[in-house]
């Protein structure tokens, strides 16, 4: 059964590539097996069963004598041992038996047979921690030699939740990674992160993502395919991606087939979806009254008589006295995910495969008209698929191929979840029902029915595609010297994409005005729509990516001197569409020294080319320096061992590069702006022209590298191979950061000003993360886990006014994106007023919103002392929306086949200005516009409440925008802590799974962002358009 399905497998790969079809093993590699003599075999106690025979090799190809076979699960087991040349045989008492494989400084191996009678083995070395190797991007390195902050994860860790987005998954998981989620609509729900926080204020502040290699998206990698995850922090980790690595850098490698029989793994969970938290809002009733008390506050007639609010309460006709949740209106109470996997890998030696194929669906939160012929409810599906295979040509050459890629289609209603939900937000809950129960559809003057919004507008349908292709031929050089290798990459990667949509105009009415005598609602059209679906088709350019790399590698050891060098050449040609392609080559290399396990040096370098600068300016050199120092080998440690397994002690200092211009592209070059507006010529403008020609953007031939100068120091500790401690500080000086001009007086007759290197950012923080695993006995394991980052940056130079440096109105000196508004000091009182209502002596007039102030108003801050309050004392506020701090912690507790997995997940130091609009106060979009939120309307300012610190201001019929604008009053802190997932599972015993030819079997249930403790009691913390989902899950874990 393994050679036929190996062979089937072979050729559906292979036929197209016209290489030969592959067999395994070979006719003469069979027949050898077969011949062999093997002397050392144990005397076999069976004299009947299956006879199996096989070689026994390390990854290199090399035989294992001396390894001992057994034959697992039986009362008397029969066993053999490799000869010289690695080969065996032994008889079984059955062709679904198990071998067990074990040789002193190898990990022990499992094989089921699965009715093969011929075996090719390869064991993977026992190797310590620090002889594992961690792939680096370029390359991959001995874990003892890194001393650069690298930091790696499992990527079963990853893999929880059914999100479609891998960037949703890192916040918490890694140090050093600052992630939050703004949205959760379904396709829209990608994570913002970045790698030690934010560092420049021009371009993109992204990390560089290297999938095999390769600069691809993050999200469209899908977790079932992914082998190894790791994140390169600082310069000595970097730098050798100078342009590209600036922001950092992860790097992803796709699982690779393994030497051994076909294994099948399948992974399948489907979950239930619903918000963390939605806003509360008063119902229709109860703001009726709160309207009727700010009226007769404000000196204004009453909205509403007591028999209309008594109707509305007692729900005596729900088309003339709707009381209507939005929210409830356009969300469903469930959405559904399903999410599946299916991977079949094995191989001999000459060919190995994996292939992995991935499908997930996800429905949206959003009501749906079932009444239509068509259905326009959100409905996303994509397709992944990546297939490695692995081909030794010869004993040296090693060729690679990956094809991967994805198919999305994703319908959704014609307007987004932030659009419904802010219309949602908006809307009295009495204006009108959703819909009148005779079917027509409401409407305001001009304003909008958000159920109508949400059902009728009809639909788009998106269709993407993405193929992603790697050809690589890896050549070992020993013949030169041994240690030597070479190896050649290509690659080319498309992007496309086509829309199809249809439109609907439904007709509406007016809000009804009563009932006719029999019965029927009384209104007149709105609108009387379209009896047909409009339709429209739209196509995107896409991109395409072609990526060539051609590195040299050594790696050889000396005794106690260990060297590693890497020499590498680089170029990539992006094309989306603009004028010509975009083009980047470069050289990097790198050279590490170990001594005697203890000591380590590493020098690495990045030089790369930019097409935005002038000759003379346009390669840039990036190096990087580091130091390591492996305390725990020290001979005179050694009675300590048993203490501190691990004390690694590393510093580095190097460079990086950035040459992104916010999309400018050669900026050396002047351009004409070609569409500027029209101009007249003549006394009387007799010659009119609707479109100019001007001077476009100014070449600047001295614009150069923007450098980033990172520094970092690392401590890691092992203790009593149990606990693990890492720590780094890290620091980072930004200059010659692009920015346009912000001061240059108009009179220089600049139309556009121009681009320099002008600004300087500082960033710096800290970060720890803690592992604990520990097999307390046969039956319960235990393992926690935690991670702390904290990052914060401050522009050192920006171009500015001089006057405001130092001031609350100035950059210089404070964070990137810090709040901005006016500074409050608390609500004024009536000890602030004289008799005739005007202010006293002393307190600033205020000229910011409001002609006449009250008691209740929020009182501010005279910033520049000029003795009134004016936009002029609207400054920095402290606080930024992007948390400073990022921290997790989780654990697993496992008790025989019974597993119990938690994660937290939390942020701190971070703030959000809410309000600002002028229906954002309750009562002030009147009987036109807006909602009453309930959260603390209790604690408001009233006449028999007059706290000068309640949360929500004196309240009025009508806007005060000296209430609602943006200050100190509305920054609030969106710190929180998230249960972000909970779960239990039972992996099934083997003695009840093998009999049905099953290796591996679990099941679990999961519940992901359970809940969550803020200070703000709003809508949820981390999500404005409050979308985050609850998720319910229960997913089946299968290895054939």
């Amino acid at each position: 059964m393994k050679n036929v399905i190996q062979s089937i497998l072979g050729t559906f790969f292979f036929a197209s590539l016209a290489v030969p079809v592959w067999s395994l093993p070979t006719d003469g590699m069979a027949a050898s097996l077969r011949e062999a003599s093997v002397e050392s075999t144990l005397e076999v106690q069976q004299q009947k069963g299956v006879r199996v025979t096989g070689m026994v090799t390390d990854k290199d190809k090399n035989p294992l004598p001396g390894v001992t076979i057994v034959v697992a699960n039986v009362a008397n087991p029969s066993g053999a041992v490799t000869d010289v040349d690695g080969l065996f045989q032994i008889t079984v008492p059955a062709k679904n038996s198990t071998l067990e494989f074990s040789y002193i400084g190898f990990k022990k191996k499992s094989v089921s047979l699965n009715g093969s009678k011929l075996l090719n083995v390869v064991l993977e070395e026992d190797a310590s921690e620090l002889e594992e190797v961690v792939i680096t991007g370029y390359g991959s390195q001995k874990k003892a030699s890194i001393i650069g902050s690298i930091e790696t994860i499992q990527p079963q860790q990853l893999q929880f939740g059914t999100s479609r987005t891998l960037s949703n998954n890192l916040a918490g998981k890694l140090s050093g990674v600052i992630a939050i989620q703004r949205s959760g609509e379904p396709g829209y729900d990608d994570s913002n992160f970045w790698i030690r926080g934010i560092s420049s204020f021009s371009g993109s502040n992204s990390p560089l993502i290297l999938v095999d290699g390769i600069a691809r998206d993050l999200n469209n990698v899908d977790v079932a395919e992914i082998e190894s995850f790791s994140i390169l922090k600082d310069a000595s980790a970097s730098a050798m991606y100078g342009v590209r690595g600036a922001n950092g850098v992860i790097v992803i490698t796709t699982k690779h087939g393994q030497i051994g029989a076909p294994q099948v793994r399948v992974h399948v969970e489907h979950s239930i979806n619903q918000p963390t938290k939605f806003p509360d809002f008063l119902d229709a009733p109860d703001y009726m009254t709160l309207l009727n008390q700010l009226a007769a506050q404000d000196g204004a007639i009453l909205p509403f008589d007591q028999t209309r609010i008594d109707r509305t309460r007692s729900g005596y006709d729900p088309d003339l006295y709707p009381n209507v949740n939005w929210i409830d209106a356009i969300t469903k109470d469930y959405a559904y995910t399903t999410k599946g996997n299916l991977e079949v890998s094995g191989g001999s030696d000459f060919l190995r495969y994996c292939i992995v194929a991935s499908y997930f669906n996800e429905s949206g939160i959003l009501q749906q008209d079932k009444t239509l012929p068509v259905d326009n409810s959100t409905d996303n599906n994509q397709f992944n698929m990546r297939s490695n295979i692995d081909m030794n040509v010869t004993k040296t050459t090693l060729m690679r191929v990956n094809i991967g890629g994805f198919l999305n289609r994703f319908r959704k209603q014609r307007c987004s979840t932030d659009q419904a939900f802010s219309e949602a937000f908006e809307t009295l809950p009495f204006v009108h029902p959703a819909r009148y129960s005779d079917g027509s559809i409401p409407r305001e003057m001009n304003r909008a029915n958000p159920w109508r919004t949400a059902t009728q507008g009809g639909y788009d349908f998106t269709t993407s595609s993405k193929i992603q292709t790697l050809f690589s031929v890896e050549q070992d050089l020993r013949q030169i010297t041994p240690g030597l290798k070479a190896k050649g990459i290509f690659s080319f990667d498309r992007w496309n994409s086509s829309r199809r949509s249809r439109t609907s105009n439904t007709p509406t009415v007016h809000p009804a005005t009563g009932r006719d005598a029999e019965g029927n609602l009384v209104y007149t059209s709105y609108d009387v729509g379209d009896e047909s679906m409009g339709s429209e088709t739209g196509t995107e350019y896409g991109n395409t990516n072609v990526y060539f790399e051609f590195n040299l590698n050594y790696s050889r050891k000396f005794g106690k001197n260990d060297i590693d060098a890497l020499l590498l050449y680089n170029q990539q040609a992006y094309d989306d569409g603009s004028i010509q392609d975009y083009r980047k080559q470069g050289f990097a290399g790198r050279l590490s020294y170990t001594y005697d396990s203890r000591y380590v040096a590493e020098f690495n370098f990045g030089y790369n080319g930019s097409e935005n600068f002038a000759k003379g300016h346009r390669f840039g050199f990036f190096p990087s320096v580091a130091l390591g120092w492996l305390m725990s080998e020290e001979p005179w440690m050694e009675p300590l061992k048993n203490t501190f397994d691990k004390i690694k002690f590393r510093a580095s200092m190097g460079q990086a590069g950035n040459d992104n211009i916010g999309g400018r592209r050669f900026a050396y070059l002047t351009t004409l702006k070609t569409d500027a507006s029209g101009y007249t010529w003549g006394t009387t403008g007799q010659k009119n022209y609707d479109k100019g020609i001007t001077e476009g953007e100014i070449g600047v031939t001295n614009l150069t590298w923007e450098t980033a100068t990172k520094s970092n120091l690392g401590l890691e500790v092992g203790l009593w191979n149990a606990l693990d401690i890492t720590v780094d500080v890290f620091r980072e000086k930004r200059k010659n950061i692009f920015m346009q001009r912000r001061i240059i007086p108009t009179q220089t007759g600049f139309i556009t000003n121009p681009w320099a290197n002008y600004g300087k950012v500082t960033n710096g923080g800290m970060e720890v993360s803690i592992n604990l695993h520990k097999q307390l006995n046969k039956d319960w394991f235990t393992s926690f886990y935690g991670n702390f980052t904290f990052a914060k940056n401050r522009v050192d130079e920006y171009d500015e006014a001089p006057s405001k440096i130092g001031t609350y109105r100035g950059q210089t000196g404070r964070s990137m994106n810090e709040l901005w508004g006016l500074t409050a000091e608390r609500l004024f009182t009536a000890d602030d007023f004289e008799s005739d209502g005007s202010l006293k002596f002393g307190i600033p007039k205020q000229e910011v919103g409001a002609d006449k102030l009250y008691p209740g108003d929020i009182k501010y801050v005279d910033m520049n002392g000029d003795g009134k309050i004016t936009e002029e004392d609207e400054g920095y506020i402290g606080g930024t929306e992007d948390p400073r701090i990022v921290y997790g912690f989780g654990g697993v507790i496992a008790y025989k086949n019974i597993d119990f997995n938690f994660f937290f997940q939390g942020t701190a130091d971070a703030h959000r200005v809410i309000g600002n609009s002028t229906i954002f106060l309750p009562g002030s979009g009147t009987t036109v516009q807006g909602n009453a939120y309930s959260e603390n309307l209790d604690d408001r300012w009233t006449d028999d409440n007059q706290d000068p610190y309640a949360f929500w201001p004196r309240l009025t019929y009508g806007p005060n925008k000296n209430n609602y604008r943006a200050s100190t009053w509305w920054k609030k802190d969106m710190s929180f802590l998230r249960l972000k997932t909970v779960e239990i599972g039972y992996t099934f015993p083997k003695k009840l799974i093998e009999p049905l030819r099953i290796q591996n079997l679990n099941v679990n249930a999961t519940m992901k962002n359970a809940g969550y403790i803020s200070g703000w009691p709003g809508y949820d913390p981390e999500n404005s358009d409050a979308n985050t989902p609850r998720v319910i899950y229960f997913g089946i874990n299968l290895t054939l």
